[in-house]
Order: structure tokens, then C-alpha cells, then sequence
């Protein structure tokens, strides 16, 4: 005899953890799709293939889900980050490294950055606390290099590593937006030679390690 979950195309049984990367795949598709507001956990089960009851057993609720999923997301970008900036000590290849860092994320195929940048539930405290730890912590590790290598104070460090991760965020979300018209790498290329242009303008401390400017 057909059972009903084999009669609705059900999939079979999976250990914890890889149901739970399952159901977090389906969410995924469907927030990005829809958005928070119009995507119901209905949804989100079929598309799944799985029984609302055992999407309730791995997520209580819509917002766990989300945030589930914004605790993904918001990880990768800074891992990014750090890897651009660890890749080299030359300090050019440094910032091309980190804008294509960027590019990279915004260019994924799960669309990941749209829940972090475009969220139509940026005002859940929740979120936007996420969202702005991930970015502290992206400016972070450019502020560290910065810092380093100017002998610059932590809060004017930190500012320009903001400014720099700002910028790369909204020109890499710009060019996604107009058709990536202009190819990734140029685009990238582009933006890494106007950011070399003010980074690699900052003093640097001397030998001794004295800001020139102290």
C-alpha cells in the first residue's frame, strides 16, 4: 500500500543534520523568491517535499528558519574577507582580492546577498543585528591591515575599513542589478583601481614605527 507521504512525493528518511541542510535549501529558494512576509512554512515543506510536522521538528517557526539561514549567510562575507586579505602581502592585491570578494557573494547562484542586503525584514532587530555584525566584522579585518600599515587610531582605522566595504557592497549589488553588463572581472578590476587610489594614499608609519604625522 502507497503511504501518504510516498503519495505526495515525500522524501525518505535523512540523518538530522543533512535534513536540516535539506530544509535550510528550501527555505532558502523560497525567501529569496518571495521574501519573509509572503513565504509561508506550507511553502516552504513542499518545496522541501517534507510533512509541515517535521519542518516543525528542525525550526519552531518562519523567523528560526530565517535566522538560521542569516547566521549562514553572514558568516561567509567576513570568511571571504579574510581570505582576500590573508591571499597576499602585496597591499594592491590586497584590496583587488577583497572587491572580488564581494563580486564573488553577490554573484552566487542561491542569491544569498539578497537576503542580507535586501531583506524585506531588515527592521526585526534580530536581522539587523546580524547584518550589522557582519559588516563590523568585514571593516574589521580591513581596518587591521589599515592600522598596521598607517599607524592610524582603531576608530579612524575601523572608518576607513567601513568606507571600504561599503563601497564594495553597493557597487557589487550596482552591477548585479544592471544585467552584469560589464564582465565580473572588469567590473571588480574597476572598483579595486579607484579604492588602491585613496588606500594607497594613506601615510604609512616609518621604520620605527612612528606615524609621520605624529
Amino acid at each position: 500500500m502507497t503511504t501518504l507521504s510516498e503519495g505526495r512525493g515525500r522524501t525518505s528518511r535523512l540523518p538530522r543534520s543533512a535534513r536540516r541542510a535539506q530544509l535550510m535549501e528550501a527555505a532558502q529558494s523560497v525567501f529569496v523568491e518571495s521574501g519573509y512576509h509572503a513565504t509561508a512554512m506550507d511553502e516552504i515543506a513542499d518545496r522541501a517535499k517534507v510533512s509541515k510536522p517535521v519542518l516543525y521538528q528542525h525550526f519552531p517557526g518562519k523567523l528560526d528558519l530565517y535566522l538560521a539561514l542569516m547566521d549562514t549567510h553572514t558568516a561567509q562575507l567576513p570568511a571571504l574577507v579574510e581570505q582576500a586579505l590573508a591571499s597576499t602581502t602585496d597591499n594592491a592585491q590586497r584590496v583587488a582580492a577583497t572587491v572580488e570578494a564581494f563580486f564573488e557573494f553577490v554573484d552566487r547562484k542561491d542569491a544569498a546577498f539578497r537576503m542580507v542586503f535586501e531583506s524585506d525584514l531588515i527592521n526585526e532587530p534580530a536581522v539587523a543585528e546580524r547584518v550589522e555584525r557582519m559588516m563590523s566584522q568585514c571593516a574589521e579585518s580591513v581596518s587591521e591591515v589599515v592600522k598596521e600599515d598607517t599607524g592610524f587610531p582603531q576608530e579612524q582605522a575601523h572608518l576607513i575599513g567601513m568606507a571600504m566595504v561599503g563601497m564594495c557592497q553597493v557597487v557589487a549589488r550596482y552591477w548585479l542589478s544592471q544585467g552584469a553588463s560589464i564582465p565580473r572581472e572588469e567590473a571588480a578590476r574597476l572598483v579595486a583601481k579607484l579604492g588602491w587610489r585613496g588606500l594607497g594614499g594613506l601615510p604609512l608609519t616609518d621604520e620605527a614605527g612612528e606615524h609621520p604625522g605624529a
